[in-house]
């Protein structure tokens, strides 16, 4: 079986974009809450925000369960 690396679609382009928008609107509205959110960078989760801090445990703790 040939695998041919192929460029995505237009359709699929406009979803990817879409999904970014979705992502970076979340993000700036957990900020201005003063929210905390997980993301997973460099192969670990990492956590972002003001509260993250005082969250930090209890997220790390509920993520390995």
């Amino acid at each position: 079986m040939t695998i041919v690396p192929s460029q995505p679609s237009d359709q699929a382009k406009a979803i990817l974009e879409s999904l970014r928008q979705a992502v970076h609107e979340t993000l700036e509205r957990k900020q201005r809450l003063g929210q905390y959110a997980v993301i997973w960078e460099d192969g670990e989760l990492r956590l972002i925000g003001a509260e993250s801090d005082h969250a930090a445990p209890k997220a790390i703790a509920h993520s390995n369960r």
